[in-house]
């Protein structure tokens, strides 16, 4: 039997996912990640006596040996309680402060310390407190924060001293006053700037918001100060300290004072904000940790720690900010087990979780067998190093520069002189498309049907692994709207290519099943919506009923749902099927859905950027790059200075498209609404509303005519409005002589791409897509290899398929390919919950995709981290990527790659 290592994890279930991501929730690859608050985690110990504290030690001995190689690596503290009477969190703040790692943060814990002093002062004078007493506060913590240095100290230790020698009405006042100028004014400066920063905003301050403590403690009275108020909480609390240790009423007392040290302590580790560019920001690297050891059952110290936990709990629940990781070792009692109301989960669920932002704490329950055995070791944590504190480096910023404001008042007109701005046209030059060009042909029943039936194929085999070889196979429930039934809808709806890109990594799946039994084979249940997912609301609703139907009676394995896939459009009805399938805790993947709007469920996660991502590159896309042609027949572009909107002011999608996008466009802008079906909903007052495409296509040109110069029409309506616009405008005329430049989203990607628009000459059109094409040199390996894979699936001529370009495939592909490795994760022995599947949603999946490297979301319930979106403008030669943000491959940051792709 292998010795069991003291310093390695118990090698219980899902240890190794767990040991694999604490180094990466602590010192994460990008500090971005540093913004959520990890659940509060709870590490259940079996055991009793001498046992039980030897594998307390052991475990906790696991998770702070990779932070520290000597010297600490990270902030961390490890909490033991000696007596039930101790405030860890008094003790917790002294071990974080001390041995931070050089020059990272936080490094400052200022509200910490003047509570700590203040409520260390309380507790010596438990029984003979008299109110009023805030001078006496007031004067203690100063006098403390004066022994710790600084220009308090130093003023302090003058204060102690003869005035300097002087003479005549100068020596007087120094001697009369020299007090008051060391030491009275001071302090009297220092204790109105805390009130300020902890109970109420000074007289000047802009925001008129309470401050934490005059929150946290309901202070309503405007002329309250700091001590004032800490008075107060000694008048109600000292006279409970002087109480008997077992008196339920000193235990209140000390519950109340533990958590205010702990509040001040979070509000301390929640700055500075995360950040890239200010030197104390980018400081912030790593997560500061806490390990708190829970004694033996009734042990002296046990109540401190519980103590310590609910204050946690309670504080933890109304600071915002990055918080720190806390893992409490060992049992804790069922009361507070109760109060806490924890996830139950096992160590691979835990370790995913780690990376979100904490709704409940988390329990899980260690068994005694692996403690027998060697365990694992946890990988050491290398956070990045700074050789120049924050303050040096903002310094030497500072004089910078102060040193490049200097030049450029010295040499303005040389600096501010260059070149003759370049017009050449983004994407090429002024002529939009060669004329006359034929449409792709469409066959929309064959490929329909001959996509339903691969899946249903592959569907038969996945049931064979379940009937013939006893292999665990669940279902996932693909929701798309109807079958196209001709070549407009067709066209102006991504069903085809989204149930292609389903197909082929359903196929990809089952192929490496047959040799990897840890993977589990899927079955796709593809259902309807009606015409644009009108029916969305009702489907879920039959769904969930199936779903609770089938977990009373229970079902056979490979009927077992575990997911969904699909709504790929933003409607009222998809955001309502998305609340109705929450109720149910079934996890859903979305596919090209991006308004903001649709972020309703916690159970929900979409897969592409969303509109207010799309609506801020197309802004900044539109008034920096050459995209105007210059009038009057020059040659050349020039960026955009006036914008028309057009959007459906009742779609979901396009009416948040269109508010997104008029928020970021700095110029002049004109919205008009277009509905053939005559909805507006609640179109902005002002706007005209326009029903027909005729009428549309004189209202834009009105507009257009009417505008300051260099116009664009920004299109957030649907493509088959946009199809019907074109075609009524070059009808008309009377607009196209100095041609059109329109910018839409990635609605457009539905036909833009088709040849629907090659005959007219007069259009330049922009538009979002969400992969690169294959013809762009930037495309990774993984989407070449997606790109041949899909010409094999549909076999004939690459140019005779109007979607190869298209995003949709692409995004289903890589959507399904999530959630398959989220229940592949899930899986525990020959289950698989979807309890288990959300969890490692929550905790993110990271792979090399078809769209390009998808990583886990910044926040909860949000598109990847850095998701791929790209801008095409339409040529005779196919799409041309005329921007690119995003992670296109591993490695590719977007925060490198300009003004375009700036963060929100």
């Amino acid at each position: 039997m292998a010795t069991p290592a003291p310093n390695r994890f118990p090698d219980d279930t899902g240890a190794d996912i767990f040991v694999r991501e604490y180094p990466t929730a602590v010192v994460p690859d990008a500090p971005g990640y540093l913004t959520t608050r990890p659940p509060l985690l709870v590490l259940h110990v079996p055991g009793h006596g001498e046992e039980y504290e030897i594998r307390v030690r052991r475990v906790i001995n696991a998770l702070v040996d990779p932070l520290s190689d000597g010297g600490k690596l990270v902030p961390y503290a490890i909490l033991q309680a000696g007596s039930d009477g101790d405030l860890l969190a008094g003790e917790a703040g002294k071990q974080l402060t001390f041995g931070i790692p050089g020059n990272m943060t936080p490094d400052r814990f200022p509200d910490f310390e003047l509570l700590r002093d203040t409520v260390a002062y309380v507790r010596e004078h438990p029984g003979d407190w008299t109110a009023p007493a805030a001078k006496e506060l007031r004067d203690h913590a100063y006098r403390r924060r004066a022994e710790r240095g600084g220009l308090p100290g130093l003023l302090w230790s003058l204060g102690g001293k003869e005035a300097p020698p002087a003479t005549g009405l100068r020596g007087w006042l120094l001697r009369t006053w020299w007090l008051s100028l060391t030491r009275t004014l001071p302090r009297w400066l220092w204790a109105r700037r805390k009130t300020a920063r902890l109970v109420r905003p000074g007289r000047l301050s802009l925001n008129r918001r309470s401050r934490w403590l005059g929150t946290e403690l309901n202070v309503r009275r405007s002329g309250e100060d700091l001590f004032g108020v800490m008075d107060a909480v000694a008048a109600r609390q000292a006279p409970r300290l002087a109480l008997p240790a077992d008196h339920p009423r000193h235990a209140e007392a000390l519950q109340a004072v533990d958590r205010l040290l702990l509040r001040a302590l979070l509000e301390d580790l929640g700055r500075p904000s995360v950040g890239r560019v200010l030197p104390k920001r980018r400081r912030r690297r790593a997560r500061p940790v806490i390990l708190l050891e829970m004694p033996r059952d009734a042990a002296d110290g046990a109540q401190a720690a519980e103590r310590f936990l609910r204050s946690f709990r309670q504080a933890g629940a109304t600071v915002g900010g990055p918080g720190p990781l806390v893992v409490a070792v060992g049992r804790i009692s069922g009361t507070l087990r109760a109060e806490l109301d924890p996830e139950e989960c096992n160590l691979s669920q835990a370790g995913l979780l780690l990376h979100e932002d904490a709704h409940r704490p988390v329990w899980v329950g260690l068994r005694e067998e692996p403690f027998s055995r060697a365990g694992l070791p946890v990988r050491r944590v290398s956070p990045r190093r700074f050789r120049l504190s924050w303050r040096t480096q903002t310094s030497v910023l500072a004089g910078s520069t102060a040193l490049a404001v200097s030049l450029l008042g010295v040499g303005g007109v040389e600096l501010l002189s260059g070149p003759e701005r370049d017009t050449g046209c983004a994407g090429g030059g002024t002529a939009a498309v060669a004329e006359l060009a034929e449409p792709v042909p469409v066959e929309p029943k064959k490929w329909y049907d001959e996509m339903r039936e691969v899946i249903d194929r592959q569907n038969a085999r996945a049931v064979r692994f379940a009937e013939e070889e006893d292999r665990t196979v669940r279902t996932v429930v693909h929701f798309g709207s109807d079958e196209p039934t001709d070549r407009t809808d067709t066209l102006f709806d991504g069903t085809i290519p989204e149930l292609r890109g389903i197909a082929m990594w359903q196929g990809q799946i089952l192929r490496e099943a047959g040799a990897d039994e840890s993977l589990v084979p899927l079955v796709v249940d593809v259902r309807t919506t009606g015409k644009g997912f009108k029916d969305a609301a009702a489907e879920a609703r039959e769904l969930v009923e199936e779903v609770r139907e089938a977990d009373r009676r229970g079902v056979r394995n490979h009927e077992t749902v575990v997911g969904v896939l699909g709504f790929a459009q933003s409607k009222e009805a998809t955001r309502d099927a998305l609340d109705i399938l929450e109720s149910a805790d079934i996890p859903v993947v979305g596919t090209t859905a991006t308004a903001d709007e649709m972020l309703v469920s916690q159970t929900y996660w979409p897969f592409t950027p969303l509109n207010s991502d799309e609506a801020r590159m197309a802004a900044e896309f539109a008034t920096t790059s050459n995209i105007v042609a210059r009038p009057e027949g020059a040659d050349g572009c020039v960026p955009a200075r006036h914008a028309v909107v057009v959007q459906n002011s009742d779609d979901l999608y396009s009416a948040s498209l269109a508010g997104k996008f008029t928020k970021w466009f700095p110029g002049d802008e004109q919205l008009v609404n277009f509905s053939q079906e005559g909805a507006f909903g609640t179109a902005p007052p002002g706007s005209p509303n326009v029903t027909t495409a005729a009428q549309l296509a004189g209202t834009v040109c009105e507009m257009l005519g009417s505008a300051g110069g260099d116009p664009i029409v920004y299109w957030s309506a649907r493509a088959r409005d946009f199809t019907a616009f074109v075609n009524a405008f070059d009808k008309q005329g009377t607009c196209v002589k100095d041609g059109l430049t329109v910018l839409g989203g990635n609605e457009l990607t539905n036909v833009a791409l088709t040849g629907e628009y090659a005959d007219k000459a007069w259009l330049r059109l922009y538009h979002s897509a969400h992969r690169l094409p294959t013809t762009d040199k930037r495309a990774s390996w993984r989407t070449q290899r997606f790109a041949r894979e899909y010409d094999a699936l549909v076999g004939g001529p690459s140019k005779a398929d109007p979607w190869r370009h298209d995003g949709h495939s692409a995004v289903s592909y890589d959507a399904f390919h999530m959630l398959s490795q989220a229940v592949d994760g899930a899986r525990s022995g020959r289950d698989v919950h979807r309890s288990a599947v959300l969890a490692v949603l929550r905790g993110g999946v990271s792979f090399e995709g078809a769209t390009g490297y998808v990583h886990r979301p910044l926040s909860p319930n949000r598109p990847p981290a850095d998701k791929t979106l790209v801008l095409l403008r339409q040529t005779d030669g196919g799409p041309v990527v005329v921007g690119v943000c995003g992670a296109y491959e591993g490695g590719v940051k977007s925060q490198d790659q300009g003004p375009l792709c700036a963060a929100d």
